[in-house]
């Protein structure tokens, strides 16, 4: 059993506030090239400079809270994709982070 409710908001802002989290975050991050998989298994390349990219839970953790912090049910995914995953999307095209000073030539 977790010792965090991920039915409650505030337990779940507690727990990706961890330390636990952020670390194992950082490690999904490296082993996944700091890339979104699913961008990546449509052939284009989508990084953090990108786009901001997010981890997610293969199996939700609110369904196995015993899974929360096991690496092999992470992934990591851009907003987009991650958005549509949990059918947040609203039918916004996702915007491509603009990174300040881009559009100078210099």
């Amino acid at each position: 059993m977790s010792e965090y409710d991920f039915n409650n908001e505030r337990e779940r802002k507690r727990f990706y506030g961890s330390a636990s989290w952020l670390r194992l975050r950082q490690e999904v991050l490296k082993r996944d090239h700091n890339e979104c998989i699913e961008c990546a298994k449509e052939g284009k390349v989508t990084t953090r400079e990108a786009a901001v990219l997010e981890i997610d839970h293969i199996q939700e953790i609110k369904d196995r809270p015993d899974l929360a912090l096991d690496i092999d049910n992470l992934r990591t995914l851009c907003k987009y994709h991650h958005n549509v995953r949990h059918d947040r999307f609203d039918g916004r095209v996702q915007q491509e982070k603009v990174r300040r000073w881009d559009d100078e030539q210099w």
